[in-house]
């Protein structure tokens, strides 16, 4: 996939995502298991004049669930969420320390339903170059962005078999950069790369 200049990405993911069908997805397939918990997470593309990058968070290592795990930032949704993408905006002020007022929302993706009972709404925003981060150091051990031409190229990833709460399963991984993206984080960077074909 050829992406645009980082100057022209705004318009040209409004045009796409707008137009693309939302089908949602899944760890065990395309529905939720019961009692799942509402939640979002945020995809930050970073507009660098040199191209566009997609910002991760590393998950701190004494976490009881996911720990050392690539992610994106958020989060169950709280009472006092307006909607999911407040639940994204927040989340992600809380665990890296970039103000919601700095990220530009575009569109939200179809949900994604987590082996770990969260069906999770995707926000994609924009990040300009820039900001500051501040990372919680009691939920996050690294903050570090991935180029998105890399992250959308189906091709890079792969199915594996893997076993998480008895349960066993193929999920997709990507490894680039040292950095190994998998679970529902891969589910979801490939369900933002089919609605960009």
């Amino acid at each position: 996939m050829i992406l645009p200049a980082s100057s022209q990405i705004r318009s040209w993911l409004q045009l796409k995502l707008n137009a693309a069908s939302k089908i949602s997805a899944g760890d065990l397939g395309g529905s939720p298991l019961p009692s799942s918990r509402a939640a979002a997470v945020l995809i930050p593309l970073v507009l660098h004049p040199s191209g566009v990058t997609v910002l991760f968070t590393e998950r701190a290592a004494h976490l009881s669930t996911h720990a050392g795990q690539v992610s994106f930032p958020g989060g169950a949704r709280e009472v006092q969420d307006a909607d999911l993408v407040a639940t994204a905006l927040r989340e992600t002020q809380e665990e890296t320390g970039i103000p919601i007022g700095q990220v530009e929302v575009v569109a939200s993706l179809a949900e994604y339903f987590t082996i770990s009972r969260f069906r999770v709404t995707p926000v994609v925003g924009l990040l300009q170059p820039g900001f500051e981060l501040a990372p919680d150091p009691s939920e996050v051990a690294a903050v570090f962005e991935l180029p998105l031409a890399v992250l959308l190229d189906v091709r890079h990833y792969e199915r594996r078999m893997v076993e998480r709460n008895g349960q066993r399963g193929f999920t997709h991984f990507l490894e680039h950069d040292g950095r190994v993206v998998w679970g529902a984080t891969a589910g979801m960077l490939l369900m933002l790369a089919k609605s960009l074909e």
